[in-house]
């Protein structure tokens, strides 16, 4: 019962029924009027403040916070996750959860490269005004950027290629439907697994060369992607 409220809640405050600000109903009173527990309804409650969706005021109740807002991307050039977040006006943050240099034959398959070429593995949580938003594996062919392992990697890695003399320029990107394993839901907050989009991406530079192979799983209630298409 909990979770259902906790989803009808979720639902109104994403697509802005719910305004920032807006105090939810007082537990009693709403459990009185739905017919359950008060314990049910603070279950659901807490949920959504673990999400970061609304905060406790004590007395004053919950309220809806006014940092959840729909990513709307657009899809009409290439661009990283950093510069994405500038443009809608939110500070991007990574928290790096892996990161180690090796030999990965089905990943040198993916790259059209022999089995023991090296690649830098990253593996980031990707966080907007402090939100995880995706969790992020890549994979970046070390024969065309051979420094880019070094130095810290939680910023832009896009930047940090333009510093190795590897920019990218053009990029292959498939999105799906995906359900989040249980260490994603922990990272997103879910209680139970919510729809995702996984992202799919392969990267190339100036001379044609595959350099990023990335998959992303976004969070399905904060993003919707935007795009402009002419006849």
């Amino acid at each position: 019962m909990y979770r259902q409220l906790e989803h009808q809640f979720r639902a109104m405050i994403v697509d802005g029924t719910l305004a920032p600000g807006t105090t939810l109903p007082a537990e009693r009173k709403l459990a009185l009027d739905l017919g359950v527990s008060r314990k049910t309804v603070q279950q659901g409650y807490d949920a959504l403040r673990i999400q970061g969706l609304v905060s406790a005021h004590g007395r004053h109740g919950y309220l809806v916070e006014d940092g959840f807002r729909r990513v709307e991307p657009g899809m009409e050039r290439l661009k990283g996750f950093t510069q994405e977040m500038h443009e809608l006006g939110r500070v991007a943050s990574s928290r790096v959860l892996e990161q180690s240099v090796g030999e990965d034959r089905s990943i040198a398959s993916i790259f059209g490269l022999a089995s023991a070429a090296r690649f830098l593995r990253l593996v980031r949580v990707r966080m907007g005004d402090g939100m995880p938003l995706s969790v992020e594996k890549a994979w970046y062919d070390l024969g065309a950027a051979p420094d880019l392992a070094e130095g810290d990697l939680s910023g832009s890695i896009y930047a940090r290629l333009v510093e190795c003399g590897a920019p990218l320029v053009d990029c292959e990107q498939t999105i799906e439907a995906a359900s989040p394993e249980t260490q994603e839901c922990a990272i997103f907050g879910f209680s139970v697994p919510l729809p995702c989009l996984l992202i799919k991406r392969r990267s190339y530079g100036r001379d044609g060369r595959m350099i990023e192979y990335v998959e992303g799983l976004f969070r399905g209630d904060a993003y919707a992607y935007r795009l402009r298409l002419r006849s």
